[in-house]
């Protein structure tokens, strides 16, 4: 014989039935009299209906009985013994609707100090969301805006949730994600991490860029803006992709496996950054592989990340990148001249930075002449990038190695990862939510 207050599945069956065939006897009813049937609203009434059974049966499921008397004492954080007080119920929003939980409430004498430890079974400690929306809530907050993401709960799941909501539970669950990442992190630092075992990897890729993304006025004071004596207003944000590649097709270029590409970043300093980098290749398998890339554009910070956590890796600048600072020189010595402008570039593209003679191209720039004082200036610039990267922009042999030499992949992931969800039109974010809503993505 089951003890009072105990939930039987029966019990839940008949809560169930029974409120199914309340919404069932209404919705007939009402089609009767209905001239002609609008499938979307009794679609959507089934929905509803479905949601207040099932919502109706978990709640008759969730009235957890008071313990027995020799279980009424639980432990308490300072080392007394908590005391029975009774049951207490609390509403909880779950993915069938509003519910009510009635679980055993525990005070302690001693530090006053009360406890519900079926809200710790049940994940539910300290909110009035269900594991289920909350999983929910964190989607479609790292997918959208979390006003465009409320609406969206509505509509798909039928949930009635505040933009709020959806903002503080997605930046919840992400910095519980970052955290995770963070001990991970640790372990790689103090060389915990445990050896990957699998198949050996042809070809391992490391790539990093940076991208800003826009943040409110607190998190730039006392940062110099990209113009001299303007204030910033964005933060950067460092982002990595780790993929592979085990072939190239019939002209030689290389063929990135589908579906191996993994990101991580966070606005953070480079060497912060560049172990969590390394944390991601080494769980990626950069053990195991075989020949090993990193790719980047000509920053600093991402060589010296690569000198760290990557010795002995290929280097290779983004081919496109590099032409990119071609581009400037040309702008730069032909200002009103497209013509001259793409002349000059085709020739020091095409027979000099596309075929890896980075020592000519270096030497050409030094030889030209100009009376503009910003000209010299930006020559001498721009031969100094090309002769400090030099062995990282051999393409011709990089190509004969079937290696990707662009870094196509980690720009679409600033776009795709970063760009989409963070920078939208009015945002600004503080540096701990962007980073929880990067963690999600």
């Amino acid at each position: 014989m089951d003890s009072p207050g105990k939930t039987t599945a029966a019990s839940v069956h008949e809560e169930i039935a029974r409120e199914l065939d309340q919404w069932l006897r209404l919705l007939f009813s009402s089609k009767r009299k209905a001239a002609h049937v609008d499938l979307e609203a009794v679609e959507m009434l089934v929905r509803a209906g479905m949601h207040r059974a099932g919502a109706a049966g978990l709640t008759a499921m969730l009235q957890i009985p008071a313990p027995a008397v020799e279980q009424r004492t639980v432990s308490c954080c300072c080392g007394e013994q908590a005391q029975y007080q009774g049951l207490r119920s609390k509403p909880v929003l779950t993915a069938v609707g509003k519910v009510k939980v009635s679980r055993p409430y525990y005070l302690c004498r001693q530090c006053h100090t009360g406890q519900f430890p079926a809200d710790i079974d049940l994940d539910i400690q300290d909110t009035e969301l269900s594991p289920g929306v909350r999983r929910m809530l964190a989607l479609v907050g790292a997918d959208a805006p979390f006003d465009h993401g409320r609406r969206q709960v509505k509509l798909l799941a039928g949930l009635d949730v505040t933009t709020k909501a959806v903002e503080r539970t997605a930046e919840a669950i992400g910095e519980h994600v970052a955290q995770r990442e963070q001990r991970e992190i640790q372990r790689a630092v103090q060389l915990d991490l445990p050896v990957i075992i699998g198949q050996p990897i042809p070809i391992l890729y490391v790539q990093m860029d940076g991208t800003g993304v826009p943040v409110v006025k607190k998190e730039t004071l006392d940062r110099k803006g990209k113009i001299d004596g303007r204030p910033a207003h964005t933060r950067e944000v460092k982002l990595g992709c780790v993929f592979t590649q085990k072939g190239w097709d019939e002209e030689g270029y290389a063929l990135r496996d589908r579906d191996s590409t993994t990101c991580t970043g966070a606005i953070e300093t480079a060497d912060q950054f560049g172990k969590r980098l390394y944390t991601e290749a080494w769980n990626r398998g950069w053990s195991r592989a075989q020949k090993k890339v990193v790719i980047g554009d000509g920053a600093e910070w991402i060589w010296n990340n690569a000198d760290v956590h990557f010795p002995g890796a290929i280097q290779i600048v983004d081919l496109y990148h590099a032409r990119q600072h071609l581009w400037d020189v040309a702008r730069k010595l032909h200002p009103n001249d497209e013509g001259n402008r793409k002349d000059w570039m085709n020739i020091h593209r095409k027979r000099l930075l596309d075929k890896g003679k980075i020592e000519k191209l270096v030497l050409s720039l030094r030889s030209i002449d100009s009376t503009n004082p910003e000209v010299i200036e930006k020559l001498r610039l721009e031969a100094d990038y090309f002769e400090k990267n030099a062995e990282r922009m051999r393409y011709p042999k990089f190509r004969r190695q079937h290696l990707f030499v662009g870094s196509g992949v980690i720009e679409a992931g600033c776009k795709t990862v970063i760009g989409s969800r963070l920078k939208q039109s009015g945002m600004f974010w503080t540096v701990r939510g962007a980073n929880s809503v990067i963690a999600l993505r």
